[in-house]
């Protein structure tokens, strides 16, 4: 039987618009005198051990997350999860939250490794210096030099037996409980690569309060062969040929069409009546570089003629 949907929840802060960057990732670039991305900004090989620090940083993350917050977490299919060597590709992505529901529903080793914004994890140097420290990001840029250096660092995390994850839809906009529109990076990354693949479902993160609840679903290890199933004779096209554009374009609609159904299954999940008190809601933003902006009332008329103007509405 189907499932009737679920309404939406009228507390949720509404993202009606693109939130406005402090600058471009152009402009952050020429502040930096040029942005580098992936490996070449690591510049050593990504590590697939947690060290003493990462598991230290691990309990306290634990401890303040689901601990001091109260946040809850109905992860499911654990038991898919491969040894290593994979990529995950998780949607929907509708926060900060989002790589802490993965690491949470994944095993501390082999270490996870994200293909991540630079302008938005980077608005602070001393952020980039800890992110470089610790591990488990590799940058990139929009407007950058292409798919070829991320292609690169899959291939070195994957190498290495890590787990390397990718959010096709590239930012936090878009409804709670479906998909925003996939990007192609992630399918051309999943092709050149030719790894295993595990499609993850993420729900409940667009908002962030004390006790607030989260579900993820971890679907069965596919590949892009099995995936493009007949259509395809799985011999790859030229890199950056049309024909390769149009085998991710196919990819990019079969992971859309794994992943939306399941996000929509346990999004209800985590859905919180109205009247549940929402307290430290602020905690939503917290480590996002972007907040929605909030809109001025407009100034009163003035001038001739100004008691006769029609009033906003």
């Amino acid at each position: 039987m189907a499932q009737s949907p679920v309404p939406p929840d009228p507390t949720l802060p509404r993202r009606t618009s693109r939130q406005a960057a402090r600058t471009s990732p152009e402009l952050m670039a020429a502040e930096r005198g040029g942005a580098t991305e992936g490996l070449a900004w690591l510049g050593r090989t990504p590590e697939v051990r947690a060290s003493r620090t990462i598991r230290v940083l691990a309990r306290l993350a634990r401890f303040v997350l689901f601990g001091l917050l109260r946040f809850r977490v109905d992860a499911t299919g654990g038991d898919l999860v491969p040894s290593g060597g994979y990529l995950l590709v998780g949607a929907v992505h509708r926060g900060w939250m989002d790589p802490f529901l993965v690491m949470h529903a994944l095993p501390l080793e082999p270490r996870v490794w994200f293909l991540g914004s630079g302008p938005s994890a980077f608005d602070a140097r001393w952020k980039e210096w800890l992110i470089h420290r610790l591990g488990g990001m590799l940058p990139v840029w929009r407007g950058g030099v292409g798919v070829e250096q991320h292609v690169a660092s899959a291939k070195a995390v994957l190498d290495v037996g890590g787990v390397f994850v990718l959010m096709p839809e590239g930012g936090i906009s878009g409804p709670p409980d479906d998909l925003a529109p996939f990007r192609f990076g992630s399918a051309l990354i999943a092709l050149r690569t030719g790894a295993p693949i595990v499609p993850m479902a993420i729900a409940g993160s667009q908002e962030l309060y004390v006790g607030k609840r989260f579900a993820t679903r971890i679907l069965p290890v596919t590949s892009a062969r099995d995936l493009l199933g007949a259509s395809w004779d799985g011999s790859l096209p030229a890199a950056g040929s049309r024909d390769e554009l149009e085998l991710a374009r196919r990819l990019t609609d079969r992971f859309a069409e794994l992943l939306g159904p399941a996000v929509a299954a346990i999004y209800a999940g985590t859905v919180d009546p109205p009247t549940r008190p929402r307290r430290l809601r602020w905690l939503t933003w917290l480590l996002l570089s972007r907040r929605p902006r909030r809109r001025r009332p407009d100034p009163p008329p003035t001038g001739s003629g100004a008691a006769d103007r029609p009033r906003p509405r």
